[in-house]
This record gives C-alpha cells, structure tokens and sequence, in this order.
C-alpha cells in the first residue's frame, strides 16, 4: 500500500537538480531562457545545452510557467543565418520530474534520430513539456501545453543564440510528441506567426481531432494494445491530463489495487509502469472505479485538436507493426488532415513498430524537407490514402523495433 493519503494525488515533483527550480519571479515575458548550462548526452558526440525558459501555461490562461529542454548544436561554423532548426517532441516518458529527457536523457532511439538531423546540418532542440523536470503537473497529452512548451521554446533558444540558429524550423514528433507537434503547428499561426515553420513531421501518430471535416472515420480495431500497456498509459492520463485539469475527486476513484501504481508514477517512468503492471496482470480496470469514465470523456474533449488544418505541410509516418498506438487511429488522425486540405505526405513501413519506425522514416523525411527548403513543394499523396489492413509482424532486422 502506498503512503499516498487518500485525499491526495502525487504530482511527481521532485528527483532533479537545482538547475530546474526557479525560486524568483518569472519574468512576464514567454520565450525566455532563464538559465542554461553545458550538457552532453552520452552517446551523441555534439556539444549541448541544457535550458530553463518561460513559456506560456497551457492550462492556467494568462500565466507563465518554467519549461526545461535542451539544445543540441552541429559541429563546425553554422552557415550564413544560422543552423535550421528541428523543434523534437518526444514521446511518452512519464508524468514525474525524473522522466525528463533533459535530466533522465534521451532514448538510444532518439538520440541516434539526433544524429541523423545533426549530421546533416540541423540543431535539435527539445523541449520536456510543461511540467516535466519543472513544478506542477505535467499535463499529459494536453496539446496547448505541449505547443506552447515547443513554440516558447523556440522563440527562447533563438533569442538565446542569434548567430547560431536560423528561424528555420521543423517541428518533429513521435507517439505524444505526434500530437505535440501537430498541435505547435495549429497554434503556430495564431500565437507565434513570426516563427518561420517549414513541416510538421509525425510518426506513430496519436491525435484526436475534433472537426474532421468530414474524412472517413474507422472504429473497429482502435485499439491493439496489451492490458499492461492500457494500465500504465491510464495512469499517466489520469495523473498527468485529469489532474492537470483540475477535476475534483479523482483520489476517490482509486481503487485500493491501483493506488501503488499511480505513487510509483510519481517518481518511475513509463517502462517501470508497464513491467509493474504486467508481474501484477493489472489492467486499467484494476485501478479505478467506473466513474473514471465521465472524466475521461471529459478530458478527451480537451485533448482535442479544435481542427485538423495545418498551415504548414505535414509528413506522417506509421509502422504497420505498431501495436502501441494501433493503425485504425492513426488513419483516422491522417484521413482528417487530408480532409482538411492540409498538404499531407503519408507514408505506411511495413514490419515497423511504434518505436522502430522513428529512424527508418528519417530518409523520406530528409527528401521531404530538403524538397521544401529547395523551394519545392512535394505533391501530397492524399488521394491514395487506404485503411492499413491487420497489425503485421515486427520485422526482427530492424534497430529498436521492438
């Protein structure tokens, strides 16, 4: 039994150095650096930094919150006007501090992603999310905290470093991260037109979108994960996006199994959420009580993208083994930006998972951006968009396909 009071819900402050607490007014202007200090991540070999920045509260309208990230740089003299700019949104880490990727650091995967764009000219910046290493709540799968925490982030590192960095900019993300960036590119024109963004990248999309404009809609086979895959994403849901919106109660709904998954939440990540759910065979019925259902429904409508246009063009990237985020979904989220009139490259990778799609994608992703800023626009293959068919099998070859 957890030492959780019943009345009382974690919010997974804590486990990070001093560098992510900022004790002094903030100032009231979002894209701000407030701190930053040298940072290498093991395995990458570019020169880096960790930072600290305001950006604006996607939850509390009006305010300003703390945001940490970190800033990889190529090597050598940028160009003329600065190295261009790949904005990451990663994927699901966590809800507590700890899980980080500025502080916990990247994934093998990702940062061998890095690499890629490093390699050919690009810095990386990516931001934790509001929240995330920072105080208060991470407001998991929100998508104007996560946009903000992109968009102010970029707005800070270009201001922090002029003469290294171009307005020139790419938002890429993965599974959490999909919906991230393709909610910095729904905001972006109305709260940060001054940021030139080139494409929006999404791969292992997870996305809802309220307005479909009419795409075609497939419910059966939504979902294709395992029970303990179910039961430490909802826990993360509840802690992170129920609890970031402020629903009164939720202690209540947790049954008396569930309460040591949701405090180990507050200082594990993912992956220690979903082996602990599968020694114990937990789902997420295990944990709360039914009436976790009307806030859900709730929730969900705040995770919604308003719409499904995008102003920027978009490259979407979905492995046809990828069990976590399911395929139904993800042509739903696509089908609808193609409704949109959004300027749409999809691409489906047989034999890919959720994770190993990530870097396979990179060459088609590279063609496309290279396209764009060679004054190109790729021609969208909308038109030939179809229903994935059955989940495949992951193809054993491929690295971090698992």
């Amino acid at each position: 039994m957890s030492g959780m009071a019943a009345d009382a819900l974690p919010s997974g402050d804590g486990g990070v150095s001093a560098f992510y607490q900022w004790a002094a007014p903030l100032p009231q202007a979002y894209g701000t650096v407030l701190r930053q200090e040298a940072y290498e991540a093991t395995g990458l070999g570019y020169h880096g930094y960790r930072v600290l920045y305001t950006a604006r509260d996607g939850v509390r309208e009006g305010q300003i919150a703390p945001v940490s990230g970190v800033l990889y740089l190529p090597e050598g003299k940028p160009p003329a006007g600065g190295w261009p700019i790949v904005a990451w949104a990663h994927g699901t880490t966590g809800v507590a501090d700890v899980c980080a990727p500025s502080w916990r650091g990247s994934s093998p995967r990702d940062l061998a992603y890095f690499k890629q764009w490093l390699s050919h000219g690009y810095a990386v910046f990516g931001t934790d999310y509001q929240g995330l290493g920072t105080q208060g709540v991470h407001p998991y799968l929100l998508f104007k905290p996560e946009g903000y925490s992109i968009l102010d982030g970029v707005h800070a590192v270009l201001k922090a470093h002029p003469h290294l960095l171009a307005n020139d900019i790419v938002v890429a993300g993965q599974s959490q991260g999909s919906g991230a960036a393709l909610g910095a590119g729904y905001l972006a024109p109305q709260v940060a037109p001054d940021l030139h963004i080139l494409a929006v990248i999404a791969s292992g999309l997870v996305l809802d979108i309220r307005d479909r404009h009419q795409a075609p809609f497939i419910t059966e086979g939504a979902y294709q994960g395992g029970d303990d895959v179910d039961a430490a994403y909802s826990t993360l849901y509840f802690l992170g996006s129920l609890q970031a919106l402020g629903y009164p109660g939720l202690s209540d709904l947790i049954r008396d199994k569930g309460r040591a998954i949701i405090d180990l939440a507050s200082h594990a990540c993912l992956h220690d959420l979903m082996d602990y759910a599968k020694a114990r065979h937990m789902k997420a019925d295990d944990i709360y009580t039914p009436g976790v259902e009307h806030y859900e429904q709730m929730a969900q409508q705040a995770r919604m993208l308003p719409d499904a246009y995008q102003k920027a063009p978009v490259f979407t990237a979905t492995g046809l083994a990828d069990s976590e985020a399911g395929l139904i979904p993800q042509y739903n989220a696509i089908a609808a930006l193609c409704a949109a009139d959004d300027h749409v490259e999809w691409h489906y990778y047989p034999g890919l998972t959720h994770s190993g799609t990530v870097n396979v994608a990179f060459a088609d992703e590279l063609h496309f951006i290279t396209a764009l800023r060679a004054g190109s626009r790729p021609v969208s293959n909308c038109q030939a968009l179809h229903a994935p068919g059955p989940l495949q099998a992951p193809d054993q070859h491929v690295p971090f396909n698992y």
